[in-house]
Formats: C-alpha cells, structure tokens, sequence
C-alpha cells in the first residue's frame, strides 16, 4: 500500500514537471480575449431578448 502511495506520488511530480505554466502577459491577454468575448455575448443576448419581448408584447398588447 504505501509503495503505490510513493509510486503515484512520483509519478504526479514526473508529470507535474511536464506541465508549462503560461506567463503573466500570457494571462492577462486570455483575460482581455475572454473579457471582449463575454461582453460581447452579453450585448448580442441583451439586444435579443429586447427585439423578442418588444416583438411579444407588439403581438399580446
């Protein structure tokens, strides 16, 4: 048992060695993408949702 617990704890950190961690300009510039992306989507379904319930109350009022 505690060798399977010390294998995979090496082998974790073998793999952990692998990892490429991104750097801080890398980072903020993801944020800056993901940011423009969403509020994007957010204005797109805001001006849908308008169009639609002034389109449903046109119809039911």
């Amino acid at each position: 048992m505690t060798k399977t617990f010390s294998t995979y704890f090496r082998n974790s950190k073998l793999e952990l060695a692998k990892v490429i961690f991104p750097t801080k300009p890398q980072v903020k510039q993801a944020f800056i993408a993901v940011l423009i992306v969403v509020t994007f989507i957010s204005l797109f379904l805001a001006l849908v949702d308008l169009i639609m319930s002034s389109s449903l109350s046109a119809i039911l009022g």
